[in-house]
């Protein structure tokens, strides 16, 4: 239902102006080399490629359905988003965002950015989700806001989004106070609502934000940036693609693989301990070199020498 939703201004905005009135059969590749053309000078490259992947998809049907031989859709690249690089926040900067939002809050900002939530996730967790005990949060469900303004709740977008994360205990207590405080009894109350019960809609929290942000000296950062800076850390602590992925909450390799390949400080550390044994056996060498080798001897049991069998100033017999 969400993902119609959102499919339907890019269908009625951008693909069915120039290709609604056409028959299945007159939509050709260079057609819709012109359509993109045109497109990208009206919008911007990541609706665009949205919506390339809305009409490719569309097509797609078509051919199981044999109404076409092929797709059209054939130009490279046209369906990929090459957004701007996001920025990373610093841990200093984290922190001062979610001691200035509002202390019902607090817990939201940090859960973003070190158990790598989502806001839809963070909006749809209910108490019956945390468990303080071990400090794992199950994640089953997110929340998301129709066109209409509707809150819907359903299950992520993939079955790798179904998950549990663990909750660094250094914010633990963030987390257990606010249970205590801001959550309603009942194992289906939402953790995270507005000062009336409601559940937190992204437009009623960016005043919120933007208040925190502002603070922190870091205005242009977006909520889902918490995500890609925890994303980021995890990578430089050391974790494997596996842990990545299972803590985001994606199936493919490709999104973990990015943080890996950012993770220029943990590749850091990596180097500096490669140098440090290079140098290391460097000087050892050196200094073997600048003597005559030892025999290594070893002793018996009965703690004699073990030489060829003949040791010197003795006699067999």
């Amino acid at each position: 239902m969400r993902r119609a939703a959102r499919a339907r201004p890019l269908l009625r905005l951008h693909i069915a102006p120039k290709l609604g009135g056409l028959a299945l059969v007159e939509i050709t590749t260079p057609r819709l080399r012109t359509w993109r053309h045109d497109l990208l000078g009206s919008i911007g490259p990541v609706t665009a490629a949205k919506a390339y992947r809305l009409l490719r998809a569309v097509l797609n049907t078509a051919v199981t359905d044999r109404l076409i031989t092929c797709n059209p859709c054939q130009i490279v690249g046209a369906g990929q988003e090459k957004s701007p690089e996001r920025p990373i926040a610093t841990m200093n900067q984290v922190l001062t965002i979610a001691d200035n939002v509002p202390a019902r809050f607090r817990a939201m900002v940090l859960l973003a950015c070190f158990a790598s939530m989502r806001f839809g996730e963070l909006a749809a967790l209910a108490r019956k989700h945390v468990n303080t005990s071990t400090g794992e949060v199950l994640i089953e469900r997110t929340m998301g806001e129709m066109v209409n303004g509707q809150l819907v709740f359903g299950p992520p977008k993939s079955a790798a989004g179904v998950r549990v994360v663990t909750v660094p205990s250094a914010i633990l207590s963030a987390l257990t106070d606010h249970l205590a405080e801001f959550t309603a009894e009942g194992a289906e109350a939402l953790v995270f609502v507005g000062p009336m019960g409601a559940a937190v809609r992204r437009s009623n929290f960016q005043e919120h934000w933007t208040k925190g942000t502002t603070a922190a000296g870091v205005m242009g950062l977006h909520f889902h940036d918490l995500r890609h800076t925890g994303n980021t850390w995890a990578a430089e602590s050391g974790a494997t693609l596996r842990d990545l992925m299972d803590r985001m909450g994606h199936a493919s390799t490709k999104a973990a693989l990015i943080y890996l390949h950012r993770s220029g400080a943990r590749d850091r550390a990596i180097a500096d301990a490669l140098s440090g044994m290079v140098e290391r056996a460097q000087a050892q060498k050196s200094k073997d070199e600048g003597q005559p080798e030892e025999l290594t001897v070893a002793a018996d049991d009965d703690g004699h020498d073990q030489g060829d069998g003949h040791a010197a100033g003795t006699t067999s017999g």
